[in-house]
């Protein structure tokens, strides 16, 4: 499946063991990682600005992402009304993507799935669970 990681995914992943960790190990190891440059731009923001991580590892992770699909900037944001403006921009670069499902922890973006039918959205605990049956 293709799985477009947001990036609320993508920092728990990288800076702390635990289930976002996990899923992106399966995600890596079977099946094909997602993301856009609007979550990296994000990714790096929140690494640096709000963690105080040191650059050099930022980009580190941002090259190790970029190994992966990496859809542009779309040319404007999803149509699809959700309360976070900046979360029309993810969504638009999953859909664009082609992705099968958007894991996120951003309830705005769970809330908004019914009005997405070619984009399965589900949380990281949803996905493990999806996973693991």
């Amino acid at each position: 499946m293709k799985i477009f990681a947001d990036t609320n995914v993508l920092v728990s992943a990288f800076t702390a063991r635990g289930l976002c960790a996990d899923l992106l190990e399966v995600i890596l190891t079977d099946h094909q990682l997602m993301t856009g440059e609007i979550v990296l731009e994000e990714l790096r923001r929140v690494l640096t600005i709000k963690l105080n991580i040191p650059e050099r590892k930022v980009s580190d992770v941002v090259k190790f992402l970029q190994k992966h699909h990496v859809e542009p900037i779309p040319d404007k944001p999803s149509e699809v009304k959700v309360r976070d403006e900046d979360d029309r921009w993810v969504l638009e670069s999953a859909i664009r993507a082609k992705a099968d499902i958007l894991v996120t922890g951003d309830k705005d973006l769970l809330d908004i799935s019914k009005k997405v039918p070619q984009l399965r959205f589900i949380s990281p605990r949803g996905f493990w669970e999806l996973l693991h049956k």
